[in-house]
């Protein structure tokens, strides 16, 4: 009897592992080793889990790793970076799906103003990780992101956007004298006026450049991410401001200029600071996606 062989009794004959991996055929080797780890499964032991990160917790990781706190703007890499990640992040990855009911109800409300959700991922001092749900019609008015930096993506629906950065950012006064009745206006050059529909490349706006100040007003039932960095913070006259658009031509400079929305080549318009909205409606719920540790 070789060795590694062990009798059992008369014509029975045990083979060792060493001899066995010899004797038996790949192909049936394959399906003995499929056959054990069903087998392990069936007695309750729990396949190995993926410890590979979620999307939503390598973006996490990303922007801790960018936004430094207020008075800084990232670096032309680390936006990339971000963008880069932003535009694959699928609803998925923030526990969404276009099948649900209220991005299924594409129905604009009959009666009142739509109210508008949010959810916040994350928030500190230095950036803040918000997903707002917009059905059909609802509108967030045109208002500012002072001294901050903020990437938008849309995962689902389809917005129109329209937004405005100062004609001269380093003029924070009155830069015409113009005024109507009730208040003062400030010269805005137009950045987008245009309907985005998800999936689409991810925006961002910088504190003095990319469409500052800007208004949403969802075609369908619209979510998207927001990344704010830093967020608002009344405590670091960080406070939203909202505003009005006037078309320029009402309100020229001079009077010998010609009539029209364009000098130099820009669209322009002024923008008056106006009280929130009293029609405004927002309510926030808790997150329910993929969780984020390390905080």
């Amino acid at each position: 009897m070789g060795a590694g062989m062990v009798e059992l009794g008369p014509g029975v004959v045990e083979v060792g592992a060493a001899e066995a991996a010899q004797t038996v055929p790949p192909a049936k080797r394959r399906r003995v080793v499929a056959l054990k780890t069903a087998a392990a499964a069936a007695a309750g032991r729990r396949p190995r889990r993926d410890r590979r990160p979620t999307a939503i917790q390598r973006l996490f990781q990303a922007c801790r790793a960018v936004f430094k706190g207020p008075g800084t703007v990232p670096k032309p890499a680390e936006v990339a970076l971000l963008r880069a990640m932003l535009d694959k992040m699928r609803p998925e990855d923030v526990g969404l799906s276009s099948n649900m009911p209220f991005f299924r109800n594409r129905e604009a409300a009959t009666e009142g103003t739509p109210t508008i959700t949010h959810t916040t991922i994350y928030k500190s001092e230095k950036f803040s990780m918000v997903l707002f749900f917009l059905p059909t019609n609802a509108v967030i008015p045109l208002h500012n992101h002072p001294g901050m930096t903020v990437f938008n993506k849309l995962l689902i629906g389809s917005m129109h956007a329209k937004s405005y950065d100062w004609a001269d950012p380093d003029d924070p006064a009155n830069e015409s004298g113009a005024s109507s009745p009730d208040g003062k206006l400030r010269l805005a050059q137009l950045v987008v006026d245009d309907v985005f529909t998800a999936p689409c490349d991810t925006s961002v706006l910088f504190p003095t450049a990319g469409g500052n100040m800007h208004r949403f007003r969802a075609v369908a039932p619209s979510a998207f991410l927001d990344i704010l960095g830093p967020p608002y913070s009344i405590e670091e006259d960080r406070d939203c401001t909202y505003y009005t658009d006037i078309p320029y031509s009402e309100h020229r400079m001079t009077s010998n200029e010609p009539i029209g929305d364009e000098q130099e080549g820009r669209r322009l318009a002024w923008l008056k600071e106006v009280e929130m909205p009293k029609d405004l409606k927002m309510c926030s719920v808790r997150y329910g996606g993929p969780p984020i540790s390390g905080r």
